[in-house]
């Protein structure tokens, strides 16, 4: 398991604990510290969709000038990630073949236990 996000994000934190009490071992990737790859953020987009990456609720999206929140597509959402994966939903997780995106303790119970 693989498990991507921002070390000092509150959600990849429960994540990372969760995974921890539950005895699971996983590799973390900090994407804003390591960097994020271009083809590896495209097989994301095509396994969960950029809609479902891009957090929309968090400050880095309301930050963004309203012309570039009103205009977003696939095209831009996919730069916009690359600059700045602040906005990625997080966390990310690869495992067996899957990606998800997010956390909730009552999904991956059901999941990876």
């Amino acid at each position: 398991m693989k498990l991507y996000g921002i070390k000092n994000c509150d959600t990849v934190k429960k994540a990372r604990k969760w995974l921890d009490d539950a005895g699971i071992a996983y590799d973390f990737h900090d994407f804003k510290k390591d960097g994020l790859d271009p083809e590896l953020l495209a097989r994301w987009e095509t396994a969960a969709g950029w809609e479902t990456l891009l957090n929309r609720r968090g400050t880095t999206w309301r930050k963004l000038p309203d012309e570039v929140r009103d205009n977003i597509d696939s095209l831009s959402a996919h730069e916009l990630m690359l600059a700045n994966p602040s906005i990625i939903k997080r966390p990310v997780v690869e495992h067996q073949g899957e990606v998800s995106v997010g956390f909730s303790a009552e999904d991956w119970q059901r999941r990876f236990s």
